[in-house]
């Protein structure tokens, strides 16, 4: 008589929160990394319902821990903001992130993109967006059906999903646009039109100051 394997508890399972993989292999990357997904955070601060994570283990089915990936960025509609260890689809109503970013490294491999990208279209995710800074180079797929298709002419591209415009520049950087209009930046771009903005403002003060007029504080 064969002895009856008893089937795991689900609720013992571990779910580590980190895959023992750099966030990203240099400055570069990083960078890019970080500017779309707080350029992200930025559109859909009032958005209470739109969940933004860099760098998050996404857990897609429950009761296996070794399916997982961590995107460099991924945007979920309809999860609520806040924090999380990891993303375990089956806690946040059977959602799976709709749109995700990989920003690549000279490390990548076809054979990591290829993986990526299967995964990606077995388990949900609508839009699917690579870009290498180093060569300058975007592409994006797009779900039709059950397969994400690449999108031909991903210049001037606006994503269906977050109404985001994507462009690249002369140079090859990646041009983001929010459904305002405005540019993604980075950290260091944002302090420098603040600061320019506070020039600005005190060259106005001083001008209605010479005509006697006490800028209001």
């Amino acid at each position: 008589m064969n002895p009856i394997t008893p089937s795991p508890d689900k609720s013992r399972l571990r779910y580590p929160d980190r895959d023992g993989q750099p966030m990203s292999d240099n400055t570069l990357q990083f960078q890019w990394i970080v500017t779309i997904k707080e350029g992200l955070e930025a559109v859909f601060r009032d958005d209470p319902n739109v969940f933004v994570a860099g760098d998050l283990l996404w857990y897609p089915v429950e009761g296996d821990s070794t399916i997982r990936t961590a995107p460099d960025t991924m945007v979920v509609f309809g999860r609520p903001k806040g924090h999380r260890s990891s993303y375990r689809q089956w806690r946040e109503d059977d959602i799976p992130p709709q749109v995700v970013f990989e920003v690549l490294s000279p490390g990548n491999r076809i054979h990591q993109l290829l993986e990526k990208l299967y995964f990606y279209q077995d388990y949900g995710v609508e839009e699917y967006y690579v870009y290498d800074p180093e060569a300058g180079e975007l592409e994006g797929s797009r779900r039709q059906g059950d397969r994400l298709r690449r999108i031909e002419n991903i210049k001037g591209w606006v994503s269906p999903r977050l109404k985001v415009r994507f462009d690249l520049g002369e140079n090859g950087d990646l041009l983001l646009f929010g459904p305002d209009g405005r540019p993604f930046a980075t950290y260091l771009e944002l302090i420098a039109q603040r600061d320019q903005a506070e020039q600005r403002v005190k060259r106005l003060e001083e001008q209605l100051r010479k005509l006697g007029v006490e800028p209001e504080q």
